[in-house]
């Protein structure tokens, strides 16, 4: 190699090192959103990719592929390259219900990602429509109990939290309402809406526009406790105990995602949630931002795993 051969290889050498040594992120991050444009998983992940793409000045794209209950995006990262460039935002209902529910499951929930943060979390409500002449959850139950099989609830699909939820309903308060399930929350919505059905158990994100003008009624929150986002609206279980559930919402990268990106996600991750701005934009959304930190996280992941097996089993779903 001659002289001038062994000078242009060093300075091409030295022009790649800045490239190698850009820090994370240096290009657009795609954030899949297992579930359609529009639902509540979406609602929260688009505020969130603006705003934490904002911090980290790069553009977060929202990648919606939805399907299977939300089994073909979270599979879709579970494969991808763990770069930090792909992640995941998904509702927990999806993540801790379906491995129980499908014959094949495309990821495992606890080998393939690595939980970086819960996001926010929202009430999941218990609504009618209008024309229903109940206004309590005891309206309700008497209602079901002198009409056996009239009702019919709907859900976002077999195995879906609505539905769970519903069938837990069901058992705790000794009526019978007919179950019909849906291609997600928005068309379930829509029907109820018309009155083509009665009920429905719900997040509060993906129905708060209906009931804010008047096409819905809320009756109940399904919280363990009274939610601050809807002080003045009883729980299910101030009538019917032991009927509870809570949506959460979490951002998760791939396993052997290299460390520093992790832990730069979650430091930057948990910056934003205390950030009075976003919090109050998640409100508007009928959210709140989540107060865990990452270790509690799992805790919470793994504990929803172990009840909805028990629930899954005990109700007999499934989705072929």
């Amino acid at each position: 190699m001659t002289r001038w051969m062994k000078f242009a290889a060093a300075i091409l050498c030295a022009s790649a090192l800045p490239a190698l040594a850009q820090p994370y992120p240096s290009r657009p991050v795609s954030i899949v959103v297992p579930h359609g444009a529009g639902g509540a998983n979406d609602a929260i992940a688009r505020p969130f990719s603006h705003a934490i793409g904002a911090r980290l000045g790069q553009s977060f794209i929202v990648d919606n592929r939805a399907g299977a209950g939300g089994n073909i995006g979270t599979g879709y990262v579970a494969r991808g390259t763990p770069d930090g460039y792909t992640l995941l935002l998904t509702v927990g209902s999806s993540y801790t219900i379906s491995p129980f529910l499908y014959k094949a499951v495309p990821f495992d929930p606890l080998k393939d990602f690595e939980p970086i943060g819960m996001v926010a979390t929202a009430p999941y409500v218990l609504v009618v429509n209008p024309a229903l002449p109940v206004k309590t959850v005891q309206d309700l139950v008497t209602l079901a109990r002198s009409q056996p099989g009239a009702l019919h609830m709907a859900s976002a699909g077999n195995g879906s939290l609505d539905h769970l939820l519903g069938e837990m309903f069901k058992s705790a308060a000794g009526v019978d309402m007919v179950h019909v399930p849906y291609r997600g929350a928005s068309a379930a919505n829509t029907d109820l809406v018309s009155g083509q059905v009665s009920v429905t158990f719900t997040s509060w994100p993906s129905v708060m526009s209906f009931v804010n003008a008047g096409k819905l009624r809320l009756i109940a929150v399904a919280s363990p406790a009274r939610s601050p986002l809807l002080p003045n609206v009883p729980t299910i279980a101030e009538t019917v105990p032991g009927v509870s559930a809570i949506s959460w919402y979490g951002l998760f990268a791939p396993a052997a995602t290299p460390k520093e990106v992790s832990a730069k996600l979650r430091t930057e991750t948990a910056a934003l949630l205390k950030d009075k701005a976003f919090q109050e934009t998640l409100k508007a959304q009928g959210a709140e931002a989540a107060t865990v930190d990452t270790a509690r996280f799992s805790e919470i992941i793994r504990t929803d795993l172990q009840q909805w097996a028990r629930i899954v089993k005990a109700t007999g779903a499934h989705v072929d």
